[in-house]
C-alpha cells in the first residue's frame, strides 16, 4: 500500500515564533509527509505558486493549463455497431479512447498514515487522502474483518442472504448479508485457492481437492483428482472445471447417484492453470506458461493458443463479444474474433504494475465499468471501452478477491477482511 511517510529533516529550526516576513520560503518536508507537529512552523505549509514555467505546466494536463481530470463519459461511445463473433478486426475502434469531460483530482494519491492510525490532526486540510478510495460515484459501506491471513475468495450466491469468504488461513467464513456479522466458520485443512458459486452449489478449491456444498440441503462433497493447489474454477455446459498444477480437470454431477463424477482431463498447458472463463461456447484458460488456450465446450478440444502475454495470465473476463485478459506483464489485452473465428488482440492497455484480477459490472446508470486489481494493493476502476479512469480503491495488502453483487454492490478483499462498496444512485435531472 502506498502510505505516506519518509525520513525527517534533521536540521534544527531555532526561530519558530512570530510571523516574520523573512520566513523560509521552503515547503515543510514534514508537512508534505503529513507529520509536522510544529506550530508555528518556520517553513511553508502550502505549495508555492508558480505563475509560469515548467512547474506550473507540470501540474496541468499536457501543460495546457487545464487541470488533470477523470473522464465523465463512459459506456460504449457513439453509435458504433456492436461487433459480432465474425467481426473483421481493425484498430479504428473505441477501445482506449478517452472522453473530453473530466473531474478534477486534487488530493495526493496517497493514504495518510496518521489517518489510518486514527490520529491525523490536519483533518480536511491534510493533503493526503483520508479515504480508502479516490473518485466519484461510489462509496464504502462497511469493512468486515475476521480472517487471520490473506483473503483469497469472496462469493455471494444468488438469492441468498449470506456471503462467504475463503482465506489462506484455511477457513471458510459465512457472513449475514444484512447485519454483517460472521455466522459460522469451517476449518478446511488447506489454504483456499479459489471459490465460486453456481445455482445452489458453493465450490471451494484447496490443495488436492475441491469441496462442494449444496447450500439448500447442506450436503457436502469432496471432489478428488487435483494434484496440488486448485487455482481457478468455472462452470460451463453442465461441467465443473478446475485449473490445477497439472492442467484442467472436469466433473459432472450425476443426479441418479447424487455425486460428482470425473468427466475429463484437459492437457496442453506446460505450467499450472491459474485462470478460467466460459463464453461463446468456449472455455478459456490462462496459465503460468504465459499462454491462453481456447477450448470447445462441446468436444473439449483445444482450438487455439494465444501467446501475446509475456508473463503469468492471472485473470480472464468475457465482456459482450470480447475476451479480456490480464497478466503480471502489466497489460490488459482485449481480444476479438476475426472472420475465421480465431481471436486476436484489438487493444492493449498498459499499467505500471502487474495485474491480478479482472471483474466487470455496471454502475446504477447501466454504464460498464472494469475493476482491475493490481499488485500495488490498488483496484483501478475504468469506464469501458474507453479505459478512462473512474477511480481507485486502496488496501493494506494485495487484493486477490473481488465479487459483484446486486443493486450496485461490490466487494473487495483487503488483507484479512473485505470492504463493501456501492455505486451511487444517478442524479435526477429536470
Amino acid at each position: 500500500m502506498d502510505l505516506d511517510g519518509g525520513a525527517g529533516n534533521n536540521k534544527r529550526v531555532f526561530n519558530r515564533l512570530g510571523t516574520d516576513t523573512s520566513k523560509n520560503q521552503k515547503v515543510c518536508f514534514h508537512w508534505r509527509a503529513g507529520k509536522c507537529t510544529r506550530f508555528p512552523c518556520s517553513f511553508l505549509h502550502s505549495e508555492p505558486s508558480h505563475p509560469s514555467g515548467s512547474a506550473a505546466a507540470s501540474s496541468t494536463a499536457n501543460g495546457s493549463g487545464a487541470p488533470k481530470r477523470f473522464a465523465d463519459d463512459s459506456g460504449f461511445s457513439g453509435s458504433a455497431q456492436r461487433r459480432g463473433p465474425n467481426f473483421k478486426n481493425n484498430h479504428n475502434n473505441s477501445w482506449g479512447r478517452m472522453g473530453a469531460n473530466n473531474k478534477v483530482v486534487r488530493k495526493t494519491e496517497k493514504v495518510c498514515n496518521y489517518w489510518v492510525q486514527g490520529n491525523c490532526t490536519f483533518g480536511d486540510k491534510c493533503r493526503f487522502l483520508h479515504s480508502w478510495s479516490l473518485g466519484e460515484g461510489f462509496s464504502m459501506l462497511n469493512h468486515l474483518d475476521g480472517h487471520q491471513k490473506l483473503l483469497s475468495g469472496i462469493v455471494l450466491p444468488a438469492g441468498m442472504d449470506k456471503l462467504f469468504t475463503g482465506s489462506k488461513d484455511e477457513t471458510l467464513r459465512a457472513w449475514d448479508a444484512n447485519s454483517g456479522q460472521c455466522t459460522g466458520v469451517i476449518n478446511l485443512g488447506g489454504e483456499v485457492g479459489c471459490m465460486i458459486s453456481e445455482g445452489l452449489w458453493l465450490f471451494v478449491g484447496i490443495p488436492n481437492a475441491v469441496k462442494a456444498w449444496n447450500t439448500q440441503t447442506n450436503q457436502e462433497f469432496s471432489l478428488s483428482g487435483p494434484a496440488g493447489q486448485v487455482y481457478a474454477m468455472i462452470v460451463g455446459n453442465s461441467l465443473l472445471f478446475a485449473g490445477t498444477q497439472e492442467g484442467i480437470l472436469a466433473w459432472k454431477f450425476n443426479a441418479v447417484t447424487n455425486s460428482f463424477e470425473p468427466a475429463a482431463s484437459l492437457k496442453g498447458h506446460t505450467l499450472p492453470v491459474v485462470s478460467l472463463m466460459v463464453g461463446a461456447n468456449r472455455l478459456y484458460s490462462g496459465s503460468m506458461d504465459h499462454s491462453i488456450k481456447v477450448w470447445s465446450l462441446e468436444t473439449l478440444q483445444c482450438l487455439q493458443t494465444l501467446t501475446d502475454h509475456t508473463n503469468v495470465v492471472m485473470s480472464l473476463l468475457c465482456w459482450d463479444q470480447f475476451l479480456l485478459s490480464c497478466s503480471l506483464d502489466q497489460t490488459i489485452k482485449v481480444w476479438v474474433a476475426t472472420e475465421n473465428g480465431n481471436l486476436e488482440v484489438t487493444y492493449t492497455h498498459n499499467e505500471e504494475h502487474g495485474l491480478l484480477n479482472l471483474r466487470g459490472m455496471h454502475d446504477l446508470e447501466s454504464k460498464p465499468v472494469l475493476l482491475c486489481a493490481c499488485n500495488d494493493n490498488y483496484v483501478r476502476l475504468y469506464d469501458l471501452p474507453s479505459f478512462s479512469k473512474r477511480g481507485k480503491i486502496f488496501a493494506k495488502q494485495e487484493i486477490r478477491a473481488i465479487e459483484v453483487g446486486p443493486s450496485g454492490l461490490f466487494f473487495t478483499g483487503d488483507g484479512t477482511g473485505f470492504k463493501v462498496w456501492k455505486w451511487a444512485e444517478p442524479v435526477a435531472t429536470t
